[in-house]
């Protein structure tokens, strides 16, 4: 793990810093004429689960942490159940100030071990065709394509509007 990065269970003080990161990294995704769609995903996330990240993943007996580096939140993700033996891996952002680093890789063995310790032997996750480095890190890190979709249907989990999205999973063994 990286050694400048803590990563720690959000805390109700973290609630601005999280929520600006979800907007910004969000905005940045945007392709061109897409910008609306963006933001009624952005806005449907906060309401549905980011202004409430603390009871969102209690009532799905997940968990949720920011990655901090010199003080500042340099990233976040969360994970809940997605199956009997499974946690999904949910929000896996790094601050664009802060890529490049290890933070991600960081990020992801730290939630991998989250799975272990909560008996969850399979880490579930999904990236969409607009986040190539997210695909390229899941590939490196033994993750397999298990689904590819056309996104139709906006939720809190993905944006619809026709972006494809890949599903991915790894055996974490206990």
């Amino acid at each position: 793990m990286n050694k400048h990065v803590e990563i720690r269970p959000f805390d109700p003080k973290d609630a601005v810093a999280v929520r600006n990161l979800f907007i910004q990294v969000n905005r940045l995704l945007a392709p061109p004429g897409m910008a609306d769609a963006f933001e009624e995903y952005i806005a449907r996330s906060l309401t549905d689960e980011i202004d409430r990240v603390i009871d969102y993943y209690e009532e799905r007996n997940g968990g949720f942490w920011v990655a901090v580096v010199d003080g500042q939140i340099a990233g976040m993700f969360g994970l809940e159940p997605s199956a009997e033996a499974a946690m999904e891996l949910r929000r896996m952002y790094v601050d664009p100030t802060f890529r490049r680093r290890g933070i991600a890789r960081t990020m992801l063995a730290f939630a991998e071990d989250e799975c272990r310790r909560r008996d969850r032997p399979r880490m579930d996750l999904s990236t969409s065709e607009l986040q190539p480095d997210a695909l390229r890190l899941y590939r490196s890190s033994g993750y397999t394509l298990v689904h590819e979709e056309i996104a139709a249907e906006q939720s809190n989990k993905t944006l619809g509007g026709g972006i494809r999205r890949y599903h991915f999973t790894k055996a974490l063994g206990l």
